[in-house]
């Protein structure tokens, strides 16, 4: 009690008036009213003013503004800002002084939106950072709130790397720039990537002005395309080109690198500005030809798979980046134009024989025929001249055909030795491509790699018996086939054909022998080398006229023999020799001439 000071009452102090409910104080109401007021601020309705944060929750934000009672604004509405906190100053629109419960009634969103046009527009020509809430995404980009107006962020101006995936920047609240304004549409562009181009422009500059070429950097693969990818470099761009990928061949970038993959590369060459930046990868590994076995040699066989094909031949990777062409002509012994694609295709996995090795050049020359025995070391034993076998058809020309005993072993058989009988014009007429043919060795040309081959040679050569049955003076039946401007082919008995010049076609009316039409003919020529038959139709009747004609002449000359009987007197039997030799005649061509009417 000793520690309590005594404090003097106030001695105009009213007890009853305090005790009725009445003013204790000599000041009246309205005085008290008035010293009140003078304490807050003065606002009015749609006005923008400043307020301090005073508290906040998960929904709402608690602002001061001086005034008598404070305003309570949503919390969505500072989604820009995330890092709002209590005491930071935020401009409000006054939307209500006092609404039914008496409650302040605020709202930053118009606030903004009230002073956003005059903001922007000043954040443009002050080149200022300004922060944006990106809140949706947009065809070509985003939608970014700024001061409460809904600017438009293009897909380009987001990073100064391509953007795989937009959605990530909903939401999110980021600095930007303001680079264009359309004050007729009143449309906003801003832009996130030109605030860090100057940083990186620096950086570019720094990194640039130590390039060297051998220089070994470390970077990030930014994008792949299907000639190479683009690697950054800390704000630099270099491309590595899909040959110096890898030492092996390379269809796809994906294969060896992916996005945003970290990995060392070599500058390997740039041009005098440094704005093209050539890098590789492959060279920080030594070359496959440096670690090739020493011992491999010409002749040793070797495996490998076929990586690409031409039509020339096929490149084999017998290792990663160690690579041998085998050749067309090495794939087979046969001579035979064709494709490499007839043999392999790019994926097999083949064996081969190392036909050239240079390894300071790192060419390799490769083989498959060499695992199979040539057959032309053994061709005296395996087609001796005589010998018979079955060909395939390969290809015509105008004086024979090409055929295939077995790959590798090539033979022609020459026009005249396809038939004994047909006169063969061109070797269509009497086989096709493709088919089989039988066939005789005739000649082994080893040098050349060629036989010579028959197929009329596996018969027996008819004109042996043709030698004796269309002997000279013969006459056979026959039938005009073909009608040429040098005569008339005709068709004779067992199969062979005869030739009549357009004299030798006169009937003996006169007219010509026509096609199709048959008739008599005699053999005036035979040649069994060339194969060759003359015949004649009209020398059959002319033949039995001049027989007539010497006969007459004969009997002409008896009779004046014997009416000079009394000159001079021949024996007995030279008259009857020479009436008989007449009379034998006469009997001869008759008996013919009724022959040859018979059968007309």
């Amino acid at each position: 009690m000793e520690n309590l000071k005594n404090v003097a009452p106030i001695e105009d102090f009213n007890w009853d008036a305090y005790e009725n409910g009445e003013a204790v104080t000599s000041a009246s109401h309205e005085d008290l009213e008035k010293a009140y007021d003078g304490t807050l601020n003065k606002v009015n309705d749609r006005e923008v003013v400043d307020g301090t944060v005073i508290a906040m929750n998960k929904r709402e934000v608690v602002v001061n503004i001086g005034y008598k009672s404070d305003g309570i604004i949503p919390l969505n509405e500072f989604r820009y800002n995330p890092d709002l906190k209590v005491g930071d100053t935020v401009e409000v629109y006054i939307e209500n002084q006092e609404d039914k419960k008496g409650q302040l009634v605020l709202s930053h969103r118009k606030a903004r939106a009230t002073r956003s046009w005059d903001r922007v527009n000043a954040a443009l020509e002050n080149e200022e950072i300004i922060k944006g809430f990106i809140k949706c995404r947009t065809k070509g980009g985003m939608i970014v709130d700024v001061f409460g107006i809904e600017a438009f962020l293009p897909g380009s101006q987001i990073d100064v790397k391509p953007i795989r995936d937009y959605d990530v920047f909903v939401g999110k609240t980021m600095e930007f720039k303001v680079v264009k304004i359309n004050q007729e549409f009143k449309n906003v562009v801003v832009s996130h990537k030109a605030l860090i181009e100057a940083e990186l422009e620096q950086q570019k500059k720094e990194i640039i002005g130590k390039l060297e070429k051998g220089q070994v950097l470390e970077g990030t693969v930014k994008n792949i395309t299907s000639y190479g990818v683009f690697i950054d470099l800390g704000g630099v761009d270099g491309l590595i080109h899909i040959t110096d990928l890898s030492w092996g061949r390379v269809s796809d970038p994906k294969e060896v690198v992916e996005l945003d993959q970290k990995l060392n590369v070599v500058i390997l060459d740039f041009d005098d500005e440094k704005k093209r930046i050539a890098l590789g990868l492959k060279q920080l590994t030594p070359h496959p030809w440096d670690a090739l076995d020493t011992d491999l040699k010409v002749g040793d066989k070797v495996n490998g798979k076929v990586v690409v094909m031409a039509d020339y031949g096929a490149f084999i990777e017998i290792a990663a980046g160690v690579e041998g062409l085998i050749h067309v002509s090495e794939m087979s012994w046969s001579q035979h134009l064709r494709s490499a694609q007839d043999f392999m295709k790019v994926g097999d996995e083949v064996e081969a024989v190392v036909l050239t090795l240079d390894r300071e050049e790192r060419k390799m020359s490769l083989g498959i025929k060499q695992l199979k025995q040539d057959p032309w070391e053994t061709i005296e034993e395996k087609y001796p001249v005589g010998s018979k076998h079955t060909a395939k058809v390969r290809n015509f020309t105008n004086f024979g055909v090409f055929v295939e005993i077995e790959e590798g072993v090539d033979g022609l058989i020459h026009i005249s030795d396809l038939s004994w009988t047909k006169k063969v014009k061109h070797p269509s007429e009497f086989t096709q491509i493709g088919a089989d043919i039988e066939v005789q060795v005739l000649e082994i040309d080893k040098e050349n790699r060629r036989l010579s081959l028959g197929h009329k040679q596996l018969e027996e050569n008819p004109w042996d018996v043709f030698e004796t049955v269309f002997t000279v003076g013969s006459v056979h039946e026959g039938t005009i086939i073909e009608m040429l401007d040098k005569g008339a082919v005709v068709a004779l008995p067992y199969g062979v054909e005869g030739f009549a010049t357009p004299k030798h076609l006169v009937k003996e009316d006169g007219a010509q022998a026509q096609l199709d039409e048959k008739l008599e003919f005699k053999v005036i020529e035979f040649n069994k080398d060339a194969k060759r038959i003359i015949l004649s139709h009209s020398r059959i009747f002319e033949d039995v006229a001049k027989a007539e004609e010497r006969a007459e002449k004969k009997a002409s000359s008896g009779a004046k023999k014997s009416s000079n009987s009394g000159k001079r007197e021949d024996s007995p039997m030279i008259q009857n020799q020479a009436a008989s030799t007449t009379l034998g005649d006469f009997d001869a061509l008759a008996a013919l001439k009724e022959q040859l009417e018979g059968k007309k």
